[in-house]
Order: structure tokens, then C-alpha cells, then sequence
């Protein structure tokens, strides 16, 4: 890759959000934000190489955006609003502050995660409209048909243009709840990456869990005082410092206990462990934790130890019953029943896991869960009988794989037994 090319990738990178952010504003238009950034960076693939990379790329890139988007509305000179949207880009005047926090790519964030919209399009908007990847990548990464995802990008701008959706942050009473959406937007991100689904996909989607580190990142940038985001950041963090360890290379997934700790990522542990002992402080001072800064701090405890014998499954135990009181959901139950099984034994753990069957029989990691406790207890042909159930609901190949030869181990077992 050249320097030019480069420089333009970086910008891309660097500015696509800001871009975006500072012609919506302006215009108050999304499709017009979108289509005139979408210009400015093919002008400067153009006339870059010939005429060099500017001082300053970003400030090039909005100048050039802003006469695009004139350009087209003076085409467009059907509507007198649009007219007047054309006149009002000449005006330089600093916008008077919306919301709690006066930032144009907040404000952005925030309008592509109305609750108005489906979570799915919150999604694919976000990584449209804030993250800069095209419709054929979002639609490769949630594999949906590149038509139906440029209709369900379509259709929500649209919404947000017909139900008036206002263009700003929240006011401060809201804006802890909102915040909450952003990130569960992020965090499902995150996780269609750290799990990739469906056939013919990376197990590991890199490229997704790069994003959704790097937006939450902007989000963090924006609000440095939110302990969710902050958790959220961390938990990514020290979930993506272990995906060297987590695929084998035969293409199967490599379970905790069993992952080579020195391949980590130690750089992003210490910066995970860090933010967590950033909102350790904060929950001592007397600020309560939320979700994400309890899964940040379980994870910092599983990273702790150089290896799975030295885990301090106690600390693990009382952390997930502090999730328990903040998140009682059938899932968070499920996970704890993990570290239960460890200090108390398989069989007190099963108890906990069956427990939740009725709301999570149809999710693959409470079979699996429950066919490792049986495993453990002796029970094989009810464990092989929950290893084809997990099998059967897995979305993710590297998961199946690792699943069928566990399932497979149970097998060789008997047939070893029955030979003696």
C-alpha cells in the first residue's frame, strides 16, 4: 500500500464519523450526509496521489463533503426546504448546543440507535452511518441478501426523516437510558464478531470486533465519565485479547481452560484491567457498577490467572451474584452455574442449570453447559444426548467442531469401557 493510499484509509478511519456528523447536522439529512462523504473520499482517491495528501485531510474531506451536498441540493432545487437547507450551509454560525453533551458524531450515534428502530437497524445503521463500512460489508457480516440490507438502511433513514426524529443528544434525565441502547448496539456488534454465525463465515469476524472496539472507543472519547462505557470498552477488551488462543488450527474452538495464555494479547489486558480498576475505584467511592463493569471485572479475574488452576473462582462466584441482583436473566444464572460447578461440585451446579431449561431450551450453550456437567457426574448417555441437542442449535463451526469431538471423547470413552 502507498503512502497516498495509506493516508486515505486512515482518513477514512479517522473522519468518515466526523464527516457524516457534520453534514447531517448541517442539512439535517441523512442520505444527503452519507452521499456527499461517500464523494468527498472518491474525490480523494482522485486527486490525492496527484495533488498530495492536505495538512489537514479531515477539514479537506468536510470542505469538500459541504460543496457536494450544495451541489446536489441545487439539483434538487424541486423543494423550497431544500432551497433553504442550501442557503443555511453558507451560514457559519456555530450551532447552538443540543442535548446534554454539544458533539456532532454523538448526536449521530444517538439518531442511529432511536429505540424507534429495530435493533437490527439500529445496527446495520451504525455501522453504516458512524462506522463507514459499505452495504455489501454490513451485509456479508450479517448474512442477509446486499439488496435487503440497502432496503433496510434505506427504509430507516426514511423513518428518521418521517417521524422527525430529532438530530441531538438527550437531555440529561435521558441520556443514561440511551446510552444503555448504544451499547447493547455495540456490544451485539462485538459479539456477531467474537461468534460468528451461520455457514461459510469466519469463525472469529476480527473485522467486527475491531469496529465495534473502535466505536466504543468514540463513545468513551465522548462520555469518559460513564462507568458502562468504560465497562463495556474493558469487557470487549479482554474478550478480544484471547482471540489468538481461541480457534485452533484446525478450525475448532479452544475452550478457557484449555487456550495457551501466553498467545494473549497482553497490551489489551493491560488496558482492560486497567479501566477495570478505574471503576473498582469508582465502586468503592460509592458508585454502583452496572452490567458491563461486572462482566469487565469477571473477565479481569479469568485473565488473571496464568493458568485455569489458578483462578480465583470464589471472587468469579461472588461477582456473578452481584450480576444476579443487576441482570437476573436466565443466561447470567446459566454462566454462574460455571463457577458453581467449580467450588461446589457438578451436580449442585446441574440443579442450577436445569433450573432455567424452560426459559433457554432453545439456546446451544445451555445444552452444552448442562452436557459438560453430566460429563463430569458420569451420566455419558445423557451427556451425548445434550452434546447432539448443543450440536444441533450451534450457529458457529469452530463451536460445532469443538461439540462433536467432545460428544465423539464420551463415545471412545464407552467403547474403551465395554472392551475391558
Amino acid at each position: 500500500m502507498s503512502g497516498v493510499d495509506a493516508a486515505i484509509t486512515r482518513a477514512h478511519h479517522d473522519e468518515w464519523a466526523r464527516v457524516v456528523a457534520a453534514l447531517t447536522r448541517r442539512f439535517g439529512d441523512l442520505d444527503i450526509a452519507e452521499d456527499a462523504a461517500a464523494e468527498a473520499f472518491a474525490t480523494a482517491v482522485e486527486r490525492w496521489p496527484s495533488d498530495g495528501v492536505p495538512p489537514n485531510p479531515g477539514a479537506w474531506l468536510t470542505t469538500t463533503a459541504n460543496r457536494k451536498a450544495i451541489d446536489r441540493i441545487r439539483r434538487e432545487n424541486k423543494r423550497d426546504d431544500k432551497q433553504k437547507a442550501a442557503q443555511a450551509a453558507y451560514d457559519d454560525t456555530p450551532p447552538e448546543p443540543l442535548g446534554a453533551i454539544d458533539d456532532d458524531r454523538l448526536r449521530l450515534i444517538f439518531t442511529c440507535c432511536h429505540p424507534a428502530l429495530a435493533m437490527e437497524t439500529r445496527v446495520a445503521l451504525t455501522l453504516r452511518m458512524v462506522g463507514g463500512l459499505t452495504v455489501p460489508e454490513i451485509a456479508r457480516a450479517f448474512l442477509v441478501a446486499e439488496s435487503a440490507m440497502g432496503q433496510r438502511i434505506t427504509r430507516a433513514k426514511a423513518k428518521i426523516k418521517a417521524a422527525r426524529i430529532p438530530y441531538r443528544v438527550p437531555s440529561a434525565e435521558d441520556l443514561p437510558a440511551r446510552v444503555s441502547g448504544v451499547l447493547t448496539v455495540l456490544f451485539l456488534v462485538f459479539n456477531e464478531g467474537y461468534l460468528a454465525t451461520g455457514p461459510g463465515t469466519d469463525p472469529v469476524r476480527h473485522d467486527l470486533t475491531a469496529e465495534a472496539i473502535r466505536l466504543t472507543r468514540l463513545i468513551r472519547a465522548l462520555l469518559p465519565d460513564d462507568g458502562e462505557v468504560a465497562g463495556l470498552l474493558a469487557l470487549m477488551l479482554l474478550i478480544e485479547a484471547r482471540r489468538p488462543a481461541r480457534v485452533s488450527a484446525g478450525g475448532e474452538l479452544v475452550a478457557l481452560d484449555e487456550q495457551d495464555r501466553e498467545a494473549w494479547d497482553a497490551a489489551l489486558i493491560a488496558e482492560g484491567h486497567r479501566l477495570v480498576r478505574e471503576r473498582l475505584a469508582a465502586a468503592a467511592a460509592g458508585v454502583a457498577p452496572g452490567r458491563y463493569q461486572i462482566l469487565a471485572a469477571i473477565n479481569a479475574v479469568h485473565t488473571s490467572a496464568r493458568d485455569i488452576r489458578n483462578t480465583d473462582w470464589s471472587q468469579v462466584l461472588a461477582l456473578y451474584d452481584q450480576l444476579v441482583r443487576v441482570d437476573p436473566s436466565p443466561t447470567v444464572a446459566l454462566n454462574r452455574a460455571v463457577a458453581v460447578a467449580e467450588l461446589d461440585g457438578p451436580e449442585v451446579a446441574l440443579a442450577d442449570v436445569d433450573r432455567v431449561e424452560h426459559e433457554l431450551g432453545g439456546y446451544h450453550a445451555y445444552h452444552a453447559t448442562r452436557a459438560d456437567l453430566l460429563r463430569r457426574l458420569g451420566r455419558d448417555e445423557e451427556s451425548r444426548a445434550a452434546y447432539d441437542k448443543a450440536v444441533e442449535l450451534a450457529g458457529n463451526t469452530a463451536e460445532i467442531a469443538s461439540l462433536i469431538r467432545r460428544r465423539d471423547q464420551l463415545r471412545l470413552r464407552d467403547a474403551a469401557a465395554r472392551d475391558r
